[in-house]
């Protein structure tokens, strides 16, 4: 091959690979929304997503049969003797530590199929956006990591001025839905001391509905103790459908 040959070959080279790049500059960024950032204008931007009232749809989770035994009573009862003034003013790392955490374990989602895990890493990605960053606590199987996510506890902010937790929860149960190829996901977001369970529902394609319970405020005994049932029955719950997988 001549000196000339082989300057036009280089030539063309040069051409392909410019425009190769140039095909490749216009290829639009999958945007990524951060969990802990995320917006309701970003859901709704991302996904047809939308929250529907109905009293009813949580009966067969808070009329639970669930009894609590006389040494659970003892134990929410000094938990909240303790506590209790201290709920409204903590910050969000004493929240978690001196209340969250001894109830959790009270409930005791570590079985040998599922555990709790804290600031875990989930991502969801599609052709259209990614929905990533770390979970506050999600109850999901796995050893070492989580594998299949089954519920969600988001947020220990003192109130929404921090950030809401709201639609943070509902991104992270929609990565779930999506990844566990399910239709509904439970979850509960916490506005200091404030309680909301969540459930969401998968329509179609990047459609769902969410449905919000009545407030529980864990300052008040029977508030928290019902708070304690619907966490059981969460576990149970996940116990069965487990059972039912394996």
């Amino acid at each position: 091959m001549t000196n000339e040959e082989l300057l036009k070959k280089n030539q063309e080279l040069e051409k392909r690979i410019l425009e190769l790049e140039g095909v490749k500059k216009t290829i639009p960024k999958i945007p990524t929304y951060q969990y802990s950032r995320i917006k309701d204008v970003d859901l709704d931007n991302i996904v047809e997503i939308s929250q529907k009232l109905n009293k009813n749809k949580f009966n067969d989770w808070f009329n639970n049969s669930i009894k609590l035994e006389k040494n659970d009573e003892k134990f929410l009862e000094k938990l909240l003797e303790e506590e209790g003034e201290y709920l409204s003013i903590y910050s969000e790392e004493n929240l978690k530590m001196r209340f969250l955490s001894p109830l959790l374990i009270r409930v005791n989602f570590k079985t040998d199929d599922f555990k709790d895990f804290y600031d875990e890493k989930l991502t969801y990605k599609n052709e259209k956006f990614i929905l990533s960053g770390e979970v506050d606590i999600i109850i999901s199987t796995g050893l070492r990591r989580a594998k299949k996510p089954y519920f969600f506890i988001q947020e220990f902010k003192r109130s929404e001025d921090y950030g809401n937790p709201r639609p943070q929860l509902l991104a992270e149960m929609i990565s779930a839905v999506e990844l566990n190829k399910t239709t509904n996901m439970r979850g509960v977001f916490l506005t200091g001391v404030i309680w909301n369970f969540v459930i969401l529902e998968k329509l179609g394609v990047d459609k769902y509905q969410y449905f919000i319970s009545k407030v529980f405020n864990s300052t008040n005994l029977e508030d928290l103790k019902g708070i304690y049932r619907n966490l059981k029955f969460v576990k149970n719950e996940i116990i069965e459908m487990v059972r039912k997988e394996k």
